[in-house]
């Protein structure tokens, strides 16, 4: 295959080989080429819209320099040029400066000087074109949970008018599942949401979360200030105990019903665990989030303050039935990643934050125990006595497997 003279590595591998991490990723910018030169050497196109092509032997994406205008409101309004696009150009429509940098072979070609907003650690647009495409607020509060990085002013008034503008109502709830399952993964995922909230942009995108700044809580118990405030203190807390993206998703949703608290009432929050599910249930409908994510967020709203109080627990048919909701008699998954909920919520409380947590190893405990039982002997012996109906076998199974439990806590 006949070499490219004109390529060059893009976008996020700079920005990454600049900051020291291994790129996942490698894309290339083509100067001077057309898409049947490309095709001609062997590339195959990846769809209509964009001129962006695979190498036949690695695998990498091949794009050719282009500019974007938009025509159209929202996000995918955009008509592509490619006839005598020049690299600068090419680089001028991305989102961030730290995007907007490339690399021939060693050289590199940083004409918005992104290597010094990355030195800096700041956000900043390239360019109004920023404006253009509301999927690049989301992008830009991304970048700040990845890196820790500050949003430049302009860049943050930028955002801010995009959403007055009511730019973000073109998002698909689809692209914004996507980024948030993105931000998920992050080590400090609260600066998402947080950055979001700083614009005005949380009501519009997550409005069950926004429902929670400003609701208070109870002083003694949680120093840390509102509910939202706690809320992200304890998606951080779980980031440290956990990566899987669910048990982060239950973390960041389980005090949602405290947005329905009626003021009279206020501090306190009675049934705000139950409150919750519905909120759960229309965030993941509208986002369109998978079924996983469902039955966390919806898990940790029920139990988390049931699993805070498993010490003092005393009534052994309460836990055979929360065990039985949480199949503790198949699978030790939602018990743990309720275990893990509930240390991030007794440790994202400012001041009042645990520092240990046996709960988490009670709570173990005793669906260990609960799935250790053995149901077989007793439905033998409620045959022998001549009990043979299913709801009589079934009430048999319930008081032994009560008992059961009720031993292993100490309450006979």
């Amino acid at each position: 295959m006949k070499s490219i003279e004109r390529v060059f590595l893009v976008g996020g591998a700079v920005r990454d080989l600049l900051m020291g991490r291994d790129p996942k990723d490698r894309d290339y910018v083509v100067v001077g080429e057309t898409c049947e030169s490309m095709l001609a050497r062997g590339f195959s196109r990846v769809g209509e819209d964009f001129p962006v092509f695979l190498h036949p032997e690695t695998g990498d994406e091949y794009a050719l320099a282009r500019t974007e205008v938009n025509v159209a409101e929202g996000y995918k309004g955009f008509t592509t040029r490619i006839e005598g696009v020049s690299l600068e150009q090419d680089l001028a429509r991305r989102d961030l400066t730290i995007n907007a940098m490339a690399m021939e072979g060693d050289r590199l070609i940083d004409p918005f000087d992104g290597r010094g907003d990355i030195e800096a650690g700041v956000l900043r647009h390239v360019g109004e074109a920023f404006g253009e495409d509301p999927v690049r607020v989301l992008r830009a509060a991304r970048f700040a949970a990845r890196y820790g990085f500050e949003v430049a002013p302009e860049t943050t008034e930028m955002m801010r008018r995009m959403v007055e503008r009511g730019d973000l109502d073109a998002l698909t709830p689809e692209r914004v599942c996507l980024e948030m399952i993105k931000v998920l993964g992050e080590d400090v995922p609260s600066r998402f949401f947080r950055a979001l909230e700083s614009v005005g942009a949380l009501r519009v995108v997550f409005p069950e979360l926004h429902g929670l700044v400003g609701v208070p809580q109870p002083v003694a118990e949680h120093p840390e200030g509102d509910a939202f405030e706690h809320s992200m203190l304890v998606l951080d807390q779980c980031a440290l105990l956990s990566k899987d993206k669910e048990t982060r998703f239950a973390a960041l949703v389980h005090d949602l019903g405290k947005a329905d608290t009626p003021a009279d009432v206020l501090p306190e929050h009675p049934g705000h665990e139950l409150a919750g599910v519905p909120r759960v249930e229309q965030m993941c409908a509208r986002l369109k989030l998978p079924n996983t994510f469902l039955t966390a967020g919806r898990l940790a709203c029920t139990y988390h303050t049931r699993i805070y109080r498993v010490r003092e627990e005393r009534d052994a048919g309460e836990v055979v039935a929360m065990m039985r909701k949480l199949k503790a008699n198949h699978t030790l998954e939602h018990v743990e990643r309720l275990a893990i909920v509930g240390e991030a919520d007794a440790k994202g409380r400012g001041e009042a934050s645990a520092q240990e947590y046996p709960q988490a190893d009670l709570l173990l405990g005793l669906a260990r125990e609960f799935a250790r039982f053995d149901a077989l002997p007793v439905v033998e012996q409620a045959r022998e006595r001549g009990e043979v109906a299913g709801p009589q076998i079934a009430q048999a199974v319930s008081q032994a497997l009560c008992r059961h439990m009720s031993r292993y806590m100490q309450l006979e």
